[in-house]
């Protein structure tokens, strides 16, 4: 065997990854549509292996190609066969150009696969040239692998045979195949593939080699059969091999299907799939669509599931959406989970305006293989702490730092000398700052200010805190922005915001992480409206080892969730104290961690089991929301809410109240829109009393009136009293009931409208006006979170007195080592403050979130490391304490506060006792008579 050349195997790693964002196209991956599992041994997994379908399923990397269907005798000096079809692979400038094609949903780990590929070479100058077979293996958090498959030498005017052998220990994020090798100006030609599954991997309960076989659910997914199963949501359907003059043809197969005639958003194409689906197993869709006619260019498809359960309650579950265009097809892909068993299930796709054709072109539909578990990211040689920006102090000058722009850097002095808070609170002692800022003149645009490229400094999954001192000059005709930004690629990343408004140094605080390798990291300080000088000092941004933070947080968590407990035993003589053993069990820590539901969630047994085990609290996703308790006028639908909080009832588990009203506009159903000023006032007092009548007692707590520092409809509409009206007339209703504001981006300082000093500000404006706001709600939808900025932010809340809930929390990491750290970080830092009364988690199961790669649970009931995690932290925070009683006739111990089971045994009896340990500030006494 020959070993790859310096040439091929250099410009590989140095220019393959490079171009490959650049030149892949998705749709052209998934135009043929991978099929799901399939028992079949020895069944090639390659779509479109013999380029009967032309390119279709193939990707050209960085070279063009064409087929060519050959007759018998002599094509370009090589002999072939009649009727057979081969692939030309031209314009190949470098050795690695050639043809792929991704297999990642049709391999499975520890099966061998055999590859035999037919293939050739024009255009040679030497008599012969190496022909290989390579994949590519893309990891979420890792480096790119290439892994050697085979290689065969081809003489001109020839086809050869090119054999290998390829197995997977670990499954990456996604698998490319692809051909490769002769020297650049050679043409590879190609007349057939196959990859098949040689020995079959047993040792799991799936079916080990995965083929193109037929696993599809959906019937006739690429209308050769015509529009058989296929029917119209409210609208016509229509079959065609092309439309618009040839312009729009089939990306896959002969022919696609088009909605037509729609008069409402949510007409299309659709098939009914009842039976054909089970409950509580994850299914994934992936179809090819585009939209045609009306003058629009680009519209939101989606896939949207109908549900009617035996009782004929229906059910909308979204599935998936994509951005289609009148241009190409594009890729839709989703997953979904039935909770229940129901009586009629449809798969439809909806979405474009009015006037506007779906069009289709194939569908699949199939049991989502399972996402291979995460490995801890690699956190070695990190440097917490260190400051990766140059020249920071500056020291030398501007140099490191660059204009973004056509502004002006100079370096004057005069700024801080301290480092600010919340960085200083992550840092413990650090040096003093320089003194030194940089002046930022000549901006005629808000995004111009100083700049680095950090590209090679910035690690994957580590998590920075960025900090520096802000401030603006004259001429400002108000409060300005001014935000730390990050360009990744062609993606925009905030990394910390504030508000400034006056001729003062402001801190600004804020972090990100990057989980997907870059291949360019920028950071620009901008923000204020042009013409404003920019003034930045000490910009730092840091790797933050949260796990020293963790033992600090585990110190003050003691100091304020425990309280020390004496047992005093009596009816015992002092001989048998040291015979007599103690054994306390918390059985209950009554600090309220809880979680949303949902109604579709409770069919699931699996779902309302891990409720009961491990939350006391809950609180309803939608099902208390306006828009769904009356989403025409007069058309009250209490039901769902009345089975939520009959199941919270029948397991004691308490319930907040999430929302009476929504004040974001988006969010206000269209007949509440419609209505004069006084019907609206007339809706908003109607709504007020239909509901906390109905559930007046039962709902624990109530957000009154969801975000008001990012919406203002009623407001805007019935004036700036009747937000403080709504917290009166609910207190009035619902006197046992805590009422909350709530918000969100108010603890992680990238959003300068929900700042604390905004939010502060706000519930003072509402108590001046005499609203009794009982209750700060933070949300806590946050990315990257890093203590001292989410305590710093509690820390300025707290001057109100009033208690603090998290209400919505979740975090997001496609890692699940990295997103259990990041929910550690969110619930230690919430323990650990003494202003802090609940957390309330926004969803643990996957498919049911509002944030992807925020789960606990996978969509089949596994508990993933994040999950494992939050149970880990709920077992630390149970006491548990054994021993003897001393000789004064007790047994000391400190516990967190709850519910606790005592068992004591003597020489003769053996006795229990169940006591509560509350709050307090001197030792709870517990008396127990043997």
């Amino acid at each position: 065997m020959k070993r790859f050349s310096a040439c091929c195997f250099t410009s590989r790693i140095s220019k393959f990854h490079s171009h490959w964002k650049r030149n892949h196209s998705r749709s052209q991956i998934m135009a043929g549509i991978i099929s799901g599992p399939s028992g079949s041994e020895g069944v090639n997994i390659l779509l479109n292996h013999d380029f009967s379908s032309e390119l279709n399923s193939w990707h050209l990397n960085n070279c063009t190609g064409y087929v060519i269907s050959a007759e018998s005798g002599n094509q370009g000096g090589i002999s072939m066969e009649s009727n057979v079809n081969y692939v030309v692979i031209t314009d190949r400038k470098e050795c690695w150009q050639g043809l792929e094609q991704d297999i990642t949903n049709r391999i499975s780990i520890g099966s061998t696969y055999t590859v035999s590929a037919c293939v050739g070479v024009s255009g040679l100058s030497q008599r012969s040239s190496d022909v290989i077979a390579t994949l590519k293996l893309e990891y979420h958090d890792s480096a790119t692998r290439y892994l050697f498959i085979g290689r065969t030498s081809v003489n001109k005017d020839s086809w050869e045979k090119l054999e290998g052998t390829f197995s997977l220990s670990t499954m990456p994020h996604r698998v490319i195949f692809y051909l490769e090798g002769p020297a650049p100006g050679v043409d590879l030609l190609i007349r057939s593939v196959e990859i098949n599954c040689s020995t079959p991997n047993n040792s799991t309960t799936s079916t080990g080699c995965v083929s193109a076989g037929d696993d599809n659910i959906i019937i006739n997914p690429q209308f050769d059969d015509g529009l058989n199963n296929w029917s119209g949501r409210g609208c016509k359907i229509m079959l065609h091999d092309s439309m618009n003059d040839g312009k729009i043809v089939p990306k896959s197969g002969k022919f696609f299907a088009s909605a037509t005639e729609r008069t409402q958003s949510w007409n299309g194409i659709q098939q009914e799939i009842t039976g054909r689906v089970q409950r509580k197993l994850a299914y994934e869709v992936t179809a090819l669509v585009r939209i045609f006619g009306n003058n629009v260019s680009t519209a939101d498809v989606r896939a949207t599931l109908w549900v009617q359960t035996p009782d004929l309650r229906e059910q909308y579950i979204g599935i998936a959406k994509v951005q289609a265009t009148d241009k190409d097809w594009v890729t839709m892909q989703g997953k979904f989970l039935l909770n229940g068993s129901p009586s009629k299930v449809v798969l439809y796709l909806e979405g474009p305006p009015p006037g506007t054709d779906i069009l289709l072109n194939n569908l699949i539909l199939k049991h989502a293989a399972k996402t291979p578990p995460s490995t801890p990211p690699d956190l070695k040689n990190i440097a917490f702490g260190v400051n990766i920006i140059e020249n920071s102090n500056l020291a030398d000058s501007t140099n490191g730092w660059f204009p973004l722009g056509n502004c002006t850097l100079s370096v004057k002095t005069g700024s801080p000398h301290i480092i600010p808070p919340m960085a200083r609170d992550s840092l413990g002692s650090h040096e003093f700052l320089s003194g030194r800022y940089i002046l930022v003149t000549n901006r005629t645009q808000t995004w111009m200010g100083p700049a680095q490229t950090i590209t090679d400094k910035v690690k994957l999954f580590v998590t920075y805190q960025v900090s520096a001192w802000v401030r603006i000059g004259s001429g400002s005709s108000g409060p300005q922005n001014v935000n730390v930004a990050l360009g990744v690629d062609n993606q925009w990343v905030n990394g910390g915001q504030t508000q400034v408004s006056d001729d003062m140094w402001h801190e600004i605080g804020g972090s990100f992480r990057i989980e997907k390798q870059p291949s360019k990291v920028m950071v620009y300080v901008q923000g204020p409206a042009s013409g404003v000088d920019l003034m930045v000092a000490g910009l730092q941004i840091f790797p933050v080892d949260r796990h020293t933070r963790f033992r600090y947080l585990k110190i003050q968590t003691d100091k304020i969730r425990k309280r020390d407990v004496i047992l005093k035993f009596s009816g015992l003589d002092s001989g048998s104290y040291a015979n007599t053993s103690v054994k306390v069990i918390q059985t209950q820590n009554d600090f309220p961690i809880g979680t949303c539901i949902s109604r579709m969630n409770i069919d699931n047994e699996d779902f309302v089991n891990f409720v009961v085990k491990h939350f006391n609290w809950a609180v309803f996703e939608n099902e208390l929301k306006w828009y769904w308790t009356e989403p025409q006028q007069g058309n009250f639908n209490y039901k769902d809410a009345d089975n939520l909080l009959s199941l919270c009832q029948k397991h004691k588990i308490q319930t907040r109240g999430h929302c009476i009203f929504w004040e974001v506009d988006e969010t206000v159903q269209q007949w509440i829109k419609s209505l004069n000023k006084n019907d609206l006032m007339t809706a908003v007092q109607n709504r007020l009393n239909g509901l906390l009548t109905r559930y007046k007692g039962k709902f624990s707590h109530y957000d009154v009136n969801n975000e008001m520092l990012h919406g203002s409809f009623y407001q805007d509409r019935l004036g700036k009293d009747i937000r403080a009206n709504m917290f009166k007339t609910a207190n009035q209703l619902d006197p046992s009931a805590t009422l909350f504001v709530n918000d969100y981006h108010v603890e992680d300082g990238r959003d300068t409208r929900s700042s604390p000093d905004k939010y502060i500000h706000h519930i003072l404006d509402l108590q001046e006006q005499g609203a009794p706001v009982g209750g700060i709600g933070i949300q806590g939808h946050i990315d990257s979170p890093i203590g001292p900025i989410v305590s710093s932010s509690l820390d300025k809340l707290g001057i109100l007195g009033l208690p603090i809930w998290f209400t919505e929390l979740d975090v997001s990491s496609v890692n699940e080592y990295v997103r259990a750290d990041d929910l550690e970080v969110m619930l230690r830092e919430a323990m650990a403050h003494p202003t802090v009364e609940g957390i309330m988690l926004w969803g643990f199961w996957e498919l049911f979130m509002s944030r992807d790669n925020s789960h606990l649970v996978n969509a089949e009931g596994d508990i993933n490391e994040a999950g494992k995690r939050f149970l880990s932290l709920k077992q630390e925070w149970l006491s548990h304490s054994r021993g003897h009683v001393d000789e004064q006739g007790q047994y000391n111990f400190r516990g967190f506060h709850g519910t606790y089971d005592v068992q004591v045994v003597t020489p003769s009896k053996k006795i229990s006792k169940t006591f509560v340990l509350d709050k307090g500030d001197s030792p709870l006494v517990v008396s127990i008579d043997l």
